[in-house]
């Protein structure tokens, strides 16, 4: 039975890693999200014009709403742990459902490259409608109910990876006072956190904490059907890097460069009216324009959080496991906000046209779920 596990496995993860390497079409794009695209970009749809490309916080905000959920902890386990000195080492497969039809999505993923250049396109014309995640995760119990969880994975059709851990307790595991009624349930509680890597466009964190329960049901004298529902509360945190708004131009040879304007580098355009040089160290420009330096941009932190219901089954046969869960929100992702984040709204110009909170942001975002099916062995 192992060599056997272990060559599915093996396989399984070769498979995998292969299809991590050669797809990229859902990697974030976020230097698309401009709300005066028309006025700021170039034909190209990344190249300076010379007006300043305004940044759309309400997208980057939504992308990161929806790509959090698809990360977030999976809490795929049932309230009862593997056992003093137990471990379960496990392959999951994660698939979430994302808005596809969000123009912010279509923006903001990086869509198909061109076969004969690599370049890719100004936009994803069919994002996809579910974002897959699959983890390698180890479960360890260190007995009196205390169990930690290590897991890694990738997003196919990107260049992400996810890595994070989880702690649970289990408060009831199988114990039993000789007077109590065998129909109890198992009760937990747990958290987690993943994070990402592999994109320098934004850094993302989600943390949790949840609740299960959870009864076992013997089958035979060698199978195990262990069915549960729980709750979970996730916080997203997603934070900008640096974002280059127009990646198809050099703002060094946009600008001409000649130094900075400091003193033995002076610009005579900036004198006082007794002709005395004015130095801020800005660039000096000869005959082009500075205007590209201010393309390079942060957007505005992301912070949301959402609440999800959970329902998953597992049936193991001696050493070996399958598993089924199902995640949705319980509420709608507006109404799960209870943070006082806000967010500028801007025109097709780049002018500021309202403050909305993070309940009114995410108004018109549909609420989310995800499906989990997890192969593993008990030992």
């Amino acid at each position: 039975m192992k060599p056997r596990l272990l060559a599915c496995a093996t396989a399984l993860a070769g498979t995998l890693v292969s299809a991590w390497a050669a797809a990229d079409r859902m990697d974030p794009s976020v230097e698309r999200l401009v709300v005066n695209r028309e006025e700021c970009l170039g034909e190209d749809g990344q190249s300076a014009t010379g007006a300043r490309c305004v940044r759309d916080d309400a997208a980057f905000k939504r992308l990161i709403n929806q790509y959090g959920f698809a990360v977030a902890p999976s809490a795929m386990h049932s309230a009862r742990t593997t056992g003093f000195g137990g471990f379960h080492l496990s392959i999951e497969g994660q698939y979430s459902k994302i808005d596809d039809g969000a123009e912010y999505l279509e923006l903001g993923t990086r869509g198909r490259s061109d076969g004969s250049t690599n370049e890719a396109s100004l936009s994803n014309d069919s994002p996809d409608p579910i974002l897959q995640l699959y983890s390698l995760k180890v479960r360890k119990s260190f007995g009196f109910g205390l169990e930690i969880t290590g897991a890694i994975g990738f997003v196919p059709q990107t260049e992400l990876a996810v890595g994070g851990a989880d702690v649970r307790l289990s408060l009831l595991e199988g114990f039993r006072a000789p007077d109590w009624p065998g129909f109890l349930p198992d009760v937990a509680f747990g958290g987690g956190v993943r994070t990402i890597t592999g994109t320098n466009a934004f850094q993302l964190t989600v943390a949790s904490l949840d609740t299960q329960l959870s009864k076992p049901f013997a089958i035979a004298s060698s199978s195990i059907i262990t069915p549960w529902i729980g709750y979970q509360y996730l916080w997203i945190f997603g934070d900008s890097g640096l974002v280059d708004m127009t990646p198809g131009t050099d703002p060094i040879g946009y600008c001409n460069y000649a130094g900075d304007n400091v003193p033995g580098n002076p610009d005579p355009n900036k004198t006082t009216t007794e002709g005395e040089f004015l130095y801020d160290g800005q660039p000096n420009c000869l005959g082009g324009s500075r205007e590209d330096f201010n393309n390079n941009t942060v957007f505005d932190a992301a912070r949301f959080e959402r609440q999800r219901l959970i329902f998953g089954v597992s049936y193991r046969f001696e050493m070996v496991s399958l598993g089924l869960e199902f995640l949705t929100d319980i509420i709608p992702p507006a109404d799960a906000q209870v943070g006082g984040g806000e967010t500028t709204i801007h025109d097709s110009t780049g002018a500021e046209i309202d403050e909305v909170s993070d309940s009114e942001l995410l108004a018109d975002e549909k609420s989310q779920w995800a499906f989990i099916v997890e192969l593993g062995a008990t030992f």
